[in-house]
């Protein structure tokens, strides 16, 4: 496993305030591309949750992981919070890391 990889955090959104998730991946593009396309069963694609809303870039997994932890045990509040430091919009960001 190659440690030195960037990592992303990101959270996803199905609309504006509505279902958030966090995940971590070491190749964004592909996994949001996963949500979109809901070839996975789970959380995300039982509530449509595909929009990228905020993604961060870590040098290393480890890093990635801790703050994917960080976020999901922060409140919705500072979820939205991050979102909105970044896309007050409440664009999906997919199209940005395309």
């Amino acid at each position: 496993m190659d440690i030195t990889k960037n990592s992303y955090v990101y959270i996803l959104f199905s609309k504006r305030n509505g279902t958030l998730y966090t995940g971590v991946t070491s190749d964004l593009a592909k996994r949001i591309y996963e949500h979109k396309s809901k070839t996975s069963e789970g959380f995300t694609n039982k509530y449509s949750v595909d929009k990228l809303g905020y993604y961060e870039v870590h040098s290393d997994i480890v890093s990635a992981i801790e703050r994917e932890k960080q976020i999901k045990n922060g409140s919705r509040k500072k979820k939205i919070e991050l979102i909105e430091s970044i896309n007050p919009e409440w664009k999906d960001l997919y199209g940005e890391i395309v």
